[in-house]
């Protein structure tokens, strides 16, 4: 597959890799990395406090972060001796940005055809105008060496050694989580950044999470069932497999497949294609293209040439996701069995739906291969109280036996109806800032619902 042209815009634009300076506001992304420096070094710092950090914890903060097992060892090192968990910053030294880096190891490491590339783009140096000279390849190769004595790794080039036990490697996860989720125990980690669910990898099929919580200071919560879709997912995804997530609606679904591969390492992308409502095939064809970054509009009606790419894109290690597959009819939905059928497939299908198992059921071909079946049911009424109290602080105040009550009357465990209510709630108690979240206020959030929320 030929990689798109390389360009240099007064935007930041995706797929542009210009070298440039820590001023340059247009390409400079090494405040991001510091980030990602801080969050793995404060979560393994918190789980080496508890006295269970192992090399699996350590190797699974440097799959996250992009760098070499021994690079997270030296981080660690250096904030238990100093307290320093970010870089010192290099001044007047060119910056290899993630852009650049991607398009090295998409070169196999190969400096001077990068340069070639950007010679012919007359990308700039720092504090230089557009269309000026080039740094030298000497430059280029002194900057890329940097980045890897810095423990930068490519990813096209990483040795898969020094393999773990599933059970080993899943516990490491759990006790690492997510930055800005909150489990059942009331265990938070740090939410230095926001939650996305989906790592984006650079294509244009690649989507960020976005959670409606419809109020300010909510949180993701870690729940039973959460944990559940995450095994269950780690498992098909390591099997190469199909998945299918149902449930009824607002029960927290997307939420939890979003949340199970934002946990994978960054290694394997995760693509997602958003369909439209009954699409028929090409437009269905049309999403699945975009989702791999392919040429939709080109391929789109171009049947064998269209089904000979996207069997090339399944060939690739990664995941598929396809939220909402109860939008798609039977005939078109099992356009998707060739492509996870192919003998060179190495792809992960995930469907997910409200009702997506009887939406499989009339296309029995393909529920056939379905490997998974992860049904993700209504919140336990013993499990409310908690989870709410987690979810936002208000409830803090709340008695159980008004949660309860509430519950039963008119959130009936789901995730999304109590989140609405959450949402009154807190703008009475905006309004109001006397009263308490009592009885009163419940029934007055509640009575906002409708008659079937």
């Amino acid at each position: 597959m030929t990689a798109a042209p390389l360009s240099v815009s007064s935007d930041p634009v995706p797929g542009a890799v210009p070298v440039s300076g820590p001023q340059d506001p247009l390409v400079s992304r090494s405040g991001e990395r510091a980030l990602t420096r801080r969050v793995v070094v404060g979560r393994l710092l918190a789980v080496d406090e508890a006295g269970q950090l192992s090399s699996v914890h350590v190797r699974i903060a440097a799959e996250s972060a992009g760098v070499s097992v021994r690079t997270v060892w030296n981080w660690l090192a250096i904030a238990r001796r100093s307290g320093r968990m970010e870089p010192v910053p290099r001044r007047g030294a060119f910056t290899v940005t993630d852009e650049f880096w991607a398009r090295l190891s998409e070169l196999g490491g190969n400096v001077a055809a990068l340069h070639r590339e950007l010679t012919g783009q007359a990308v700039c140096g720092p504090g230089q105008e557009s269309g000026g000279p080039m740094p030298s390849l000497g430059t280029l190769h002194r900057a890329v060496r940097r980045e890897q004595r810095a423990g930068r790794v490519l990813q096209g080039v990483r040795p898969g050694r020094g393999r773990v036990e599933s059970a080993v490697y899943d516990r490491a996860l759990a006790d690492l989580a997510l930055p800005g989720t909150v489990d059942e125990a009331g265990q938070a980690s740090p939410a230095t950044e926001p939650v996305r669910a989906v790592v984006p990898d650079g294509s244009a099929g690649a989507v960020p999470l976005g959670v409606r919580l419809y109020v300010p200071g909510a949180h993701v919560v870690a729940t039973r069932q959460l944990g559940e879709v995450t095994e269950a997912l780690a498992h098909t995804v390591a099997a190469r497999g199909i998945a299918c997530v149902y449930g009824d609606a607002g029960q927290g679904k997307t939420v939890a497949v979003h949340q199970a591969l934002g946990l994978l390492p960054r290694r394997v992308p995760v693509r997602q294609a958003q369909v439209a409502v009954k699409p028929a095939l090409p437009q269905l064809r049309a999403a699945l293209l975009a989702a791999f970054g392919l040429p939709a509009t080109a391929l789109t009606n171009r049947t064998d040439a269209a089904d000979r790419a996207l069997i090339d894109a399944f060939s690739s290690p990664g995941v598929l996701l396809i939220d909402d597959v109860q939008r798609i009819a039977a005939p078109e939905l099992d356009y998707l069995r060739p492509l996870a059928d192919a003998p060179a497939t190495q792809a992960s299908l995930v469907l997910c739906g409200a009702g997506a198992e009887r939406t499989l059921a009339r296309a029995p071909a393909l529920a056939s291969r379905v490997l998974t079946w992860q049904h993700v049911p209504r919140l336990e009424a013993s499990q409310v109280p908690a989870v709410l109290r987690l979810f936002h602080p208000l409830w803090h105040t709340a008695v159980d036996a008004d949660l309860l009550h509430a519950d039963e009357t008119c959130g009936r465990g789901n995730f999304r109806t109590w989140a609405k209510i959450t949402s009154h709630a807190y703008a009475a108690l905006d309004q109001h800032p006397g009263t308490g979240a009592d009885g009163a206020l419940l029934s007055r959030a509640c009575s906002r619902l409708g008659p079937n929320p």
